[in-house]
Order: C-alpha cells, then structure tokens, then sequence
C-alpha cells in the first residue's frame, strides 16, 4: 500500500478499491475478499463501516455519480452560451471515452450483473439526474419542447458510451455530438 493509500480512512480506501476493482472487473466478479486485501482493512472494518458488499456497491456507484455530475459541470463552465452547454455535455463524456482505463458506463455494468434494489436504485437516481440535466439545457437554449429533446439527447448520451466502452478508439463522442446537433437544430426550427 502507497503512503498516499495509507493516509486515507479505512472508509475511503474501501471506496477506492471498489471505484478501482468493481469498475474495471465487475460488481459480480469482484468478491467481498479482493476488496478487503485491495483496500488493507479487516473484513469486520468493511461490515462496520458499509454493513455489505450491496451497500459497499452502492456507495460506488454513488461516487460515481457525484464524479460525473462533477466532471460535466466543470467542463460546462468552459461554454458560454446554452447552446454550447448543451452540445459540451457530449464533448465532456468524450472526455471520458479518451483514458486508456475507460470500460464504458459503471451503471450500465452494475445493473446488468446485480439486481439489487441498491444498484437500482443508484442507477435510478444518476439517469434521473443525466434527464434533468438535458432538460434544463434544453429549458435554456429554447427548445420547443425540452423534456422531448432531452429524452433524445439521453439517448445519444446512453448510446456513446455503450459503443465508447465496445468500441474502443471509435468515434462514439463526436458521433453522438453530431447527432445531438441535428436534433437540437430541428427543435429550435420547430420553435419559428
């Protein structure tokens, strides 16, 4: 274990080894055991502080929303009109699609190979946050309907990374920006 990995809480540790294990081997494959070894904490450790494996995923998966929400909102600081914002949310995930440790969508991943209510759940609440997301740029930039257009952009913004993750060194980013242009300019069209 690194000095660096030693400095941080027993709690922090066990979240980065599971950010590391679970994301790039699986919340199935990787067993309650590897994290333990990964993290170096005790078992009883992992039990006091998350209860269990399904609550140790969904304080992953929880982390991996709230590094999202915050990777997108930053880079949508670089933009300054709402059209930009918008289209920069497909830049910002192509961003992403760009680190050799890429391996797709952590929550596509954890609900196709645990159905827990837990991951449900977590998965649940970052779509709803990625839907509110294109809904308020849609708001912003004058879409005749924004909740339609935003549920379209969802869906490029779901598609690029299931293909960035199958595809790797595709070209799914600019791709789903393309395509978000089109849609976004036949809904601002529609509004004259």
């Amino acid at each position: 274990m690194s000095t660096e990995a030693a400095r941080l809480s027993a709690r922090d540790r066990l979240l980065a080894s599971a950010d590391e294990l679970f994301y790039r081997e699986g919340v199935h494959t990787v067993g309650i055991d590897r994290i333990i070894e990964h993290a170096g904490v005790a078992k009883a450790t992992l039990y006091n502080t998350f209860g269990s494996k399904d609550k140790l995923v969904e304080a992953y998966l929880l982390s991996q929303h709230a590094n999202t929400a915050d990777r997108i909102s930053r880079a949508l600081q670089r933009y300054r009109t709402p059209r930009t914002r918008l289209l920069g949310v497909f830049d910002a995930q192509g961003e992403i699609f760009t680190d050799p440790d890429f391996h797709g969508c952590a929550f596509v991943s954890a609900t196709s190979e645990a159905h827990a209510a837990t991951v449900e759940q977590a998965a649940t609440e970052y779509r709803l946050w990625v839907r509110a997301l294109f809904t308020e740029l849609a708001e912003q930039v004058g879409a005749r309907s924004p909740k339609t257009l935003a549920y379209q952009l969802h869906l490029l913004y779901d598609g690029a990374s299931v293909s960035a993750g199958m595809d790797p060194g595709g070209r799914a980013a600019e791709t789903a920006r393309a395509a978000a242009t089109v849609l976004l300019d036949a809904a601002l069209t529609s509004t004259s």
